[in-house]
């Protein structure tokens, strides 16, 4: 692999982690703003959920139940976060986009419903009830669908940015004519 080629391919690896957090991060605003708006209507209480996955991954106990609530925030806001990083491996492999967006939802929807059972913190898909899963795909369709269009809106303008730096002599010119037209006025 050339110099180039290896400046390119680490460049385009850094860019996508960092436009895949930026976009995990609007992911998990929009995610977080849903969960409140649906607990103010359906009286539901935050979800311990993510403290208590901590618990079991980590073995540990929780001092107090406001801790427990800081930790579940916390957790909620890393996790969903780097799980923006799906997106930028999705567009390391050439996916943007609607098709981006589906594969990233399926992926932490289907990821979510088997790894919170299997720690023990959440009933499997077959013991909840069906208003639940509804609710929780509609949770997740908004994350998957923010985090994907933020991913490509950031991504789109960093690229865009790029071309323009290389401006061709004629764009140059064309600058530098509007620049002395204006100054000429």
């Amino acid at each position: 692999m050339s110099k180039k080629n290896k400046e390119t391919t680490l460049k385009d690896i850094g860019t996508a982690i960092g436009v895949g957090l930026i976009a995990g991060f609007a992911g998990t605003f929009a995610i977080t703003v849903s969960q409140r708006i649906e607990m103010e209507i359906t009286g539901r209480k935050p979800s311990d959920t993510p403290a208590n996955a901590v618990r079991e991954v980590l073995d540990v106990k929780p001092v107090s139940e406001s801790k427990s609530q800081q930790v579940s925030q916390e957790v909620h806001w890393a996790y969903g976060t780097s799980l923006g990083l799906i997106r930028s491996t999705l567009s390391l492999a050439g996916l943007r986009g609607l098709v981006a967006s589906a594969i990233h939802f399926f992926t932490l929807w289907g990821g979510k419903s088997i790894m919170l059972p299997s720690l023990r913190v959440a009933k499997p898909l077959t013991e909840q009830p069906p208003k639940s899963i509804a609710i929780d795909i509609g949770h997740h369709l908004i994350y998957a669908a923010t985090a994907g269009l933020v991913f490509d809106a950031v991504y789109r303008e960093g690229k865009n940015k790029k071309k323009k730096k290389y401006a061709s002599s004629d764009d140059k010119f064309e600058i530098y004519r509007k620049i002395k037209d204006d100054s000429d006025a």
